[in-house]
């Protein structure tokens, strides 16, 4: 099949979240499965001056579009996937995306990402490309689907053309004001639009591609029931009941060739679950370089994390203070919310023995963390797929989760009388349901025998792209009949 993924970043050129592993991975995977794949993505300035071999497109040069009574001149740029024979293609246009950041608050951002999912359409008449499916990836590409109904519709070329629309977290949804519709082109197609929007003067772009696209997915099958309740679906909740036969729940896979402490050439000392001594020299180095006190026998808890409401982090001012009464440490790796920062720092100053943190994002060290840790905590509030609980589990460390989401697909609950389960679940959103969770994970870390079948069972889970891709092409087959 010819698939064309759009995405806002995609690693290792531009990443601030998971939509940027799932979209390489994903791409990856289908190339290497003998699709003919592309991958679009905005060529943003801090792209340009990263690593990479980049060449412009002989086709794809001087190319103009015309949004607003503005004409855009943009051109394309590519480059090879990292690992694959799939291209990346890259639109340039200086004046949208040569900026340093991804996302803004600058007053053109609806026409930055409209014009990106519009370049994807022109792309294909450009090369004469037909796809099969265009497969659109959150708010930032939720036009096309609509752009292809509208504004290209008279063009045979897309005549067998499906979309797709994988929601990775709705609480994004790209919300502007409904006076940008002439800047985006829809002038003439404002009652294809949803009206009650458009009546309290915003444009909505997720909830448009809900409504248009032909197939819907979000990241897990429990995040496909959870975002049509009132409590997850953040408003969209009455659409995407009404859509409920077109929407799938696809857990994302994991690059096992990143993450994966028997090949990993980032941490300390490989290992695997038949020689788990490699592991205890992760923990000792890892100690070391956050300058925490080595203890033979404490319990390691790691974090790597956006700092966010959503991943829960309200609830660890009433937690940990009881758990750093315990001979533990705790390792920080993550930035987000000032108000989240700045308690981190606050408890690397009162149990600087014990806790450390690290402010920002640094890839070795995530590996690190991952590997050095006995337990990964994710206390998330709501959580769409997840990917650290799944390299947690391939690295031999125990996910302490609740039950939502991606996590309450990916963990299953430890007992100890039979030695079965990955990890330790809480369900309420609450410090006593997350103490209790930490309270078992401790209580499994002090029998070595309960403590290394774990580990073992969660290092033979398989959540590799190999098994969940399979679902997408599947889910591509049916859709365009092939």
């Amino acid at each position: 099949m010819k698939i064309l993924m759009l995405a806002a970043e995609v690693v290792p050129f531009a990443k601030t979240g998971g939509l940027a592993d799932v979209a390489a991975a994903l791409t990856r995977y289908l190339a290497a499965s003998g699709h003919d794949v592309k991958l679009l993505m905005p060529f943003y300035g801090r792209v340009q001056r990263g690593q990479g071999s980049f060449r412009p497109h002989a086709k794809l040069s001087g190319m103009r579009l015309g949004f607003g009574g503005r004409d855009y001149s943009y051109s394309m740029v590519t480059a090879k996937l990292p690992n694959s024979t799939a291209d990346v293609l890259f639109v340039h246009c200086p004046e949208l995306f040569g900026r340093e950041a991804i996302y803004t608050w600058d007053k053109d951002e609806h026409v930055r990402f409209g014009l990106f999912s519009r370049s994807a359409l022109e792309l294909c008449q450009w090369l004469q490309w037909a796809p099969d499916v265009l497969h659109c990836n959150d708010w930032h590409t939720s036009l096309a689907p609509l752009y292809l109904k509208a504004a290209y519709a008279w063009d045979k070329l897309f005549a067998r053309t499906k979309t797709v629309l994988t929601i990775h977290n709705i609480g994004y949804q790209g919300v502007f004001p409904s006076d940008s519709l002439h800047e985006l082109g829809f002038g003439a197609h404002a009652h294809l639009l949803h009206q009650g929007d458009l009546s309290a003067g915003k444009l909505n772009y997720l909830k448009t591609g809900v409504i248009y696209a032909d197939a819907l997915t979000t990241v897990s099958e429990t995040y496909a029931r959870e975002i049509q309740t009132q409590d997850f679906g953040m408003g969209l909740q009455d659409l995407l009941r009404a859509r409920a036969d077109s929407i799938v729940g696809i857990v994302n896979g994991v690059d096992y060739a990143e993450w994966d402490p028997a090949s990993d050439t980032r941490i300390p000392q490989r290992y695997s679950a038949k020689d788990l001594g490699g592991k205890r020299i992760c923990r000792d180095q890892l100690l070391e370089r956050m300058k925490l006190v080595p203890a033979r026998n404490a319990a390691v808890f790691g974090i790597v994390s956006r700092l966010t409401a959503q991943k829960g982090f309200e609830l660890l001012p009433e937690v940990l203070p009881g758990l750093l009464k315990h001979d533990v440490r705790l390792c920080v790796l993550g930035s987000g919310e000032e108000r989240y920062e700045q308690y981190f720092h606050r408890l690397h100053g009162a149990h600087p023995g014990k806790v450390s943190f690290w402010a920002g994002y640094d890839d070795e060290l995530a590996h690190w963390i991952e590997a050095g840790a006995d337990f990964f905590l994710m206390p998330s509030l709501y959580e769409p797929c997840g990917l650290n609980q799944m390299y947690s589990l391939r690295y031999g460390t125990a996910p302490i989760v609740r039950r939502t989401g991606g996590l309450a697909d990916t963990v299953e609950p430890f007992d100890r009388a039979t030695k079965k389960g990955t990890g330790f679940l809480f369900d309420e959103f609450s410090a006593r349901a997350l103490e209790g969770a930490l309270a078992r994970g401790l209580e499994t870390f002090r029998d070595p025998d309960a403590w290394r079948a774990l580990q073992q069972n969660g290092m033979a889970k398989d959540f590799s792209w190999e098994r969940q891709g399979k679902n997408y092409v599947e889910l591509y087959g049916r859709l365009s009949a092939r």
